[in-house]
């Protein structure tokens, strides 16, 4: 008989139980050491506790302050956990190692995919085609649904004009509980000790921390945003901060539902009918293309891949309105909408963290390593296998074009098109001098001033840097975003 599985706080899911007694393991120095999100701690905790409840007796649950203090010598086995951390703590205790699981493909797959393959090669694109091939997923023999692999170009559509929300229901949210209640005194007492240092605000719960509520979630988006979650997917507006997200992310990152699942319930959404194929396929490759990719990319760029990414030489700390999440400290009104909305709820969508969050750090120069552990700690989807390739790769091109072919950096004139952000601001996306000039737009040239002798050689960079050279102010809105205070 195999010894107990000890599960780690992201395996709560049925996939990761085949039927055996389970220790769950509730460590606070975990909390302690990093700032996170109220809300993220508080998931983490209920996440735990409920299953835990759930399990009843095949579950032993234990309380302590480091995992070693309650598992060190105990005989155990555990589904390979997620992060370089905690395999490496799994190899201290000696445990029995199975293989992980909570991916549509394997460690062996992305290795076998990947053999012979430079890095600079290792493109998503090619993988998710690959693998859509492979398990015949949205294919017709061997010809992609509706002749296409990608329809991306399709959902770029901007949010409907004069619009304030996209007229959707609200998304499903769950109802605490009595082990929120608990969770919720806990934290307070935690902090009050000065055990854990938290940021954000403490409101009601909003995401899944059950396997009914990760279902109920997942049954509410293909049913009331699927269809409009393609065209959508890169819109932002000022009064609806769902959009027609699925917000599953937290789900699946806990390991509540398998990938799969998502997978075929939007797959079997769109053979039904009344689901369009755009957004079908947006979010497969979503799915099963961008996060499988980033997970193996944790492993295959190895343990120090943060740490030694710093291509574009970006070393300014992060200011104090994002480690604080102080949104009435910042003058933009799309940056202080998304921070704001980040200390509420510990969640932003993609297109806000990667065209608000990211492009703004980019243009400013963050350091990222630290800007990766700011979307960990911040977020309540943010794990350490998850940020790596999506902060630093993507979003900051630290790695100097592993993850992202060029920089995601962007004027005002690009967040004036896709949201309703810039009505009502101070700053003005089309200027990019003087006392009305959108720190975004001006930000976009003072970047490119500063990178360009590292990316002259992007051939996808060619037409910004000619722009660049032809502004006859480029020194003016140098100097002026080097001194700038007002944002």
């Amino acid at each position: 008989m195999p010894p107990p599985r000890f599960l780690f706080a992201d395996q709560l899911g049925p996939h990761y139980d085949d039927g055996g007694p389970i220790v769950l393991v509730e460590a606070t120095a975990v909390l302690g050491r990093r700032t996170y999100h109220r809300a993220k701690a508080h998931l983490i905790l209920s996440a735990l506790r409920h299953r835990a409840r759930a399990l009843g007796d095949r579950a032993e649950f234990l309380q302590a302050e480091h995992y070693r203090d309650v598992l060190t010598g105990r005989d155990l086995e555990v589904i390979n956990p997620t992060s370089w951390g905690a395999r490496a703590l799994v190899a201290e205790l000696g445990a029995s190692v199975l293989p992980s699981r909570g991916f549509v493909t394997s460690e062996q797959d992305f290795a076998s995919w990947a053999d012979g393959r430079p890095v600079s090669r290792l493109v998503m694109e090619q993988f998710y085609r690959h693998v859509r091939t492979t398990t015949g997923t949205l294919m017709r023999g061997p010809e992609p649904e509706g002749g296409r692999f990608n329809f991306d170009h399709d959902n770029r559509q901007p949010p409907p004009k004069g619009a304030t929300s996209l007229g959707l229901p609200d998304p499903w949210a769950p109802v605490e509980d009595d082990i929120d209640e608990e969770v919720r005194r806990d934290l307070d007492r935690l902090v009050a000790e000065g055990r854990v240092h938290l940021i954000g605000a403490d409101g009601p719960r909003q995401f899944a921390a059950t396997r009914a509520e990760a279902l109920a979630a997942l049954d509410d988006f293909i049913e009331t945003r699927l269809s409009d979650f393609g065209p959508f997917e890169d819109a932002s507006l000022i009064g609806d901060s769902t959009m027609a997200h699925a917000r599953l992310s937290v789900p699946l990152n806990l390991g509540l539902l398998h990938p799969q699942e998502v997978i075929d319930a939007v797959v079997t959404a769109y053979h039904s009918g009344g689901v369009p194929l755009p957004s079908t396929e947006a979010v497969v490759r979503q799915v099963m293309g961008w996060r499988d990719w980033v997970w193996h990319l944790y492993w295959h760029l190895g343990e120090n891949y943060v740490a030694e990414s710093n291509f574009l030489g970006a070393h300014e700390p992060l200011p104090p309105a994002f480690l604080e999440l102080n949104g009435d400290a910042v003058e933009a009104r799309c940056l202080s909408h998304v921070l704001d909305e980040v200390s509420r709820t510990g969640y932003a969508h993609h297109i806000q963290r990667l065209m608000i969050l990211g492009n703004w750090s980019l243009q400013r120069g963050y350091e990222p390593s630290a800007l990766s552990d700011w979307f960990i700690n911040a977020f309540v989807d943010g794990t350490p296998w998850v940020m790596p390739a999506n902060v630093v790769g993507m979003s900051q091109h630290a790695d100097g074009g592993i993850v992202a072919t060029k920089p995601y950096a962007a004027g005002g004139a690009y967040i004036s098109k896709m949201t309703d952000f810039c009505g009502g601001c101070r700053f003005n996306p089309k200027i990019r001098l003087g006392p009305d000039a959108c720190p975004f737009t001006a930000g976009y040239w003072a970047f490119l001033d500063r990178v360009e002798p590292r990316i002259r050689g992007n051939h996808r960079m060619a037409q910004p840097l000619a722009g660049l050279r032809r502004l006859v102010d480029r020194d003016e809105v140098v100097a002026q975003e080097r001194t700038r205070t007002d944002w």
